[in-house]
């Protein structure tokens, strides 16, 4: 514990490997790799660099020292200009050619984008062993009957393995958004100060075909497959709100699961891990609270909130650029992506561990059974020469008072009144005949086997592993 605040998506939450990546070694080492980057470019493009420039400046990546650059941060008041001259002191033969040509946003654009594509990445690992998860467990209860809700209120019968498809389905839809964000994240190379790249067209003496060549190979030496067609000082920051948008469409996916298996813990149907020594409640010790669904959904509500910050900030660019979103996106991207690897790893976790009480769902199957059979017994005492209308007449009344029966606490007996009417036709056992759950599922498990059958090759290579909560 320390004396000063942390941030709970970091001492709780989020998994170390997220935690690195937004990191300041991380974000100020990839500053100094941009550097080196840079430097051997513009040499190998014949400016007045040397290979042992480049290669002390390659030499010095990891070994940055923050007290210098935070004693002259607060001399210049610049944090990219305190990392320039720390880099300098550390390699001095080449302090006089670092970020030539360059502006800030080189530097820090360019990591961002880097970070951002690896954490996308990361992401997509994580929501896929969810989609993992679903499927086999979506696969294991396509058959199994289970009473459907509308308005919270029972209604038709579905199964246990069609509703978690249901979920999966809305997964699928978050991969295909993560994947266009993470296609369509460009480089934006080394621009200049509006993008116009004229300090490299004085550079190099007007030879704009070595500042297009200096711009792919930054890119390649990153990942990158190509640069931003135009751009200002900074990256278009409509890219921030494509990420945002991306994690939160994935909280939306989380939340709504983690909602319904709360409703459905509730009623004792489905319910959450619950780990040996786990405790549900500080005064009621019989308590099994649905915390990890409890988490997510608070998670979530945070992440669908933070992603109005990009769309604000892509807004308001004010021209070539403002530093108004610097602030902003210092905590609202790296923010996003913790909180949406936290989601993601309760996710897991949660989907690994489900579990399903059959005989509770069986049970509550019964009781609402013969309600909904009404219509196929309707369908046979028609058949039986009786009248639709005077039948269906029959019907209202009768669940209106096996309704009324339930409602004071004593079992269904819809069916004992519907075979006390004479004009109905049909005795009690030839009614039960029609009582097969079974009967009223219609094509929940083709419907499953089909959105398994469309996911199959997308799961082929997930992590199946199980995944812990820190907390």
């Amino acid at each position: 514990m320390t004396n000063s605040y942390e941030s709970p998506l970091a001492s709780r939450y989020a998994s170390e490997y997220m935690l690195g990546l937004f990191s300041a070694d991380t974000r100020y080492q990839t500053w100094r790799k941009l550097w080196v980057a840079l430097a051997r470019e513009e040499m190998k493009l014949g400016l007045p660099i040397t290979e042992a420039q480049v290669e002390e400046l390659a030499a010095h990546i990891t070994d940055i020292d923050y007290e210098v650059v935070r004693k002259r941060e607060k001399e210049v008041r610049h944090d990219v200009m305190a990392h320039v001259y720390a880099f300098g002191k550390a390699a001095p033969s080449a302090a006089g050619i670092i970020h030539l040509g360059a502006t800030s946003c080189y530097v820090t654009d360019n990591a961002d984008l880097i970070i951002y594509r690896d954490g996308l990445k990361y992401l997509r690992s994580g929501l896929l062993a969810v989609m993992k998860n679903l499927a086999a467990f979506a696969d294991r209860y396509k058959a199994l009957p289970t009473l459907g809700y509308t308005h919270y209120q029972p209604a038709q019968l579905v199964t246990v393995g069609k509703r978690a498809s249901l979920w999966l389905q809305d997964f699928l839809s978050d991969l295909k958004e993560l994947d266009f964000a993470i296609e369509n994240i460009k480089f934006l190379g080394c621009r200049g100060t509006t993008g116009t790249e004229a300090s490299f067209v004085d550079l190099f003496d007007g030879d704009t075909a070595k500042i297009d060549a200096m711009n792919r190979a930054l890119a390649a030496d990153f990942g990158f497959g190509e640069c931003f067609d135009v751009c200002g000082q900074t990256y278009p920051r409509k890219v921030d709100s494509r990420i945002l948008n991306a994690l939160s469409s994935i909280a939306q996916s989380c939340y709504r699961m983690a909602n319904d298996i709360r409703l459905l813990q509730h009623d004792r149907q489905v319910e959450e891990p619950f780990e040996k020594d786990q405790i549900g409640s500080s005064a009621m010790a019989y308590k099994r609270n649905p915390m990890r669904c409890e988490r997510m959904c608070s998670l979530a509500r945070y992440l669908m909130a933070d992603a109005a910050n990009a769309p604000m900030t892509a807004s308001v660019q004010w021209l070539e650029r403002t530093l108004d979103d610097s602030a902003n996106r210092r905590i609202s991207l790296p923010e996003g992506f913790l909180c949406a690897d936290a989601l993601l790893r309760l996710a897991r976790n949660v989907t690994d561990g489900l579990h399903v009480n059959e005989k509770i769902i069986e049970k509550t199957v019964r009781e609402y059974l013969p309600f909904i059979a009404t219509e196929n017994l309707l369908m046979e005492a028609v058949k039986r020469g009786g009248n639709r209308q005077e039948l269906h007449e029959i019907i209202r009344r009768c669940s209106m008072e096996a309704t009324a029966r339930m409602k004071n606490g004593e079992d269904c007996d819809l069916l004992e009144r519907l075979a006390a009417e004479e004009q109905f036709g049909l005795t009690a056992e030839e009614m039960d005949k029609v009582l097969d759950p079974v009967l009223y599922i219609g094509r929940c498990p083709e419907q499953v086997d089909r959105l398994l059958a469309k996911v199959a090759p997308l799961l082929a290579d997930a992590d199946g592993s199980a995944v812990e909560i820190n907390l």
